[in-house]
C-alpha cells in the first residue's frame, strides 16, 4: 500500500490571490508547505496539483514534484482526484494506495499530522477515510461559524460536521468540557474511495453547511477522527500570511 501526499494549489483564490506564491522569508507557500509534507514518514511521496503555470514553474524551481490539472477542478478535492485517477498510469497508483489531500496554505504543517492520519489505514484495513481534529479550548472558537466542529462515536469516527456548535449544551453555557472537536481540513483516502466520492452528487447536509466532507458521511462512508494536539495556521489572508511569518521568526529552521 503506497502513500502519495497531493497538495492542490491554486492562483486564484478570491481573498488572498497568489497565495501559493506568496513569500515567507525567502520561500514561497507551496514550498514550505511541500518541505514540510515530504518530512513525513509514512508518505512515499509528495506532488503538487495545479493549473497555473506560474505554480507549476515555481515548483519546478525547488526541485519539486508537480502535474498540471484541469482548469475545470472546482475544488481542491476534485484537483486531488484529478491526480489521483492517474489516467496515463505514470504514477503506477493501485485502488488500495492511499491518497493524502494536504491543504497548499498550511506553511507550519507538523508533518507528524500526516503520520498521526494515516496510521489508523494500517491499524484498521477496512478504513476508507480519515481526518484530524484538536480539542476547542476557547468560547470563541466554539461559537465562530468558520471554526468547522466535528462530533466522533466511542470508536472515533465521525458522527457529524458542522460550523454550528457542536456537541450543544442545554445550558447555551460554554466549558471544556463539553469536549468539542475542531476539524482540520487534512484527509487521507483509499484511492478507489476518493474516485468514488467525486463521482456523487453533492449531498443534502453538505450544500446546507458547506462542508463537503459530509457526502461521505450522507452516503454511509465513515470517516476516521484522530485527534492530534498540534495547531496550525491556514493562511486564507494577508493577516494570516504576517502572523505565520512571525512564528517561524522563532522557529530555529525557518
Amino acid at each position: 500500500m503506497k502513500v502519495i501526499g497531493i497538495i492542490p494549489a491554486r492562483y486564484k483564490s478570491s481573498r488572498f490571490e497568489g497565495k501559493a506564491l506568496a513569500n515567507i522569508l525567502g520561500k514561497p507557500m507551496v514550498q514550505r508547505v511541500y518541505e514540510r509534507a515530504i518530512q513525513a514518514q509514512t508518505v512515499d511521496d509528495v506532488i503538487v496539483a495545479t493549473d497555473d503555470k506560474r505554480i507549476f514553474d515555481c515548483v519546478k524551481s525547488f526541485s519539486g514534484k508537480v502535474i498540471m490539472t484541469s482548469v475545470d477542478c472546482l475544488t481542491g478535492t476534485d484537483r486531488v482526484a484529478e491526480v489521483a485517477a492517474d489516467r496515463h498510469g505514470a504514477l503506477s497508483l493501485q485502488d488500495s494506495d492511499i491518497i493524502a489531500n494536504i491543504q497548499g496554505d498550511e506553511p507550519l504543517l507538523e508533518p507528524a499530522m500526516l503520520d498521526q492520519m494515516i496510521e489508523p489505514f494500517w491499524a484498521d484495513p477496512s478504513i476508507q477515510v480519515s481526518t484530524l481534529a484538536q480539542l476547542i479550548l476557547s468560547e470563541e472558537d466554539y461559537r465562530n461559524p468558520n471554526v468547522v466542529k466535528v462530533v466522533t462515536n466511542k470508536n472515533g469516527f465521525a458522527m457529524y460536521f458542522s460550523r454550528s456548535s457542536i456537541p450543544g449544551n442545554k445550558t447555551q453555557k460554554w466549558h471544556e468540557s463539553i469536549k468539542s472537536y475542531r476539524h482540520i481540513g487534512l484527509y487521507a483516502y483509499k484511492r478507489n474511495c476518493l474516485l468514488k466520492f467525486i463521482q456523487m452528487s453533492p449531498a443534502f447536509f453538505e450544500q446546507i453547511e458547506g462542508l463537503e466532507q459530509l457526502r461521505f458521511l450522507e452516503n454511509g462512508i465513515p470517516i476516521k477522527v484522530v485527534e492530534t494536539q498540534y495547531a496550525t495556521i491556514g493562511v486564507d489572508t494577508p493577516a494570516d500570511l504576517q502572523k505565520v511569518v512571525e512564528v517561524l521568526k522563532k522557529m530555529d529552521d525557518c
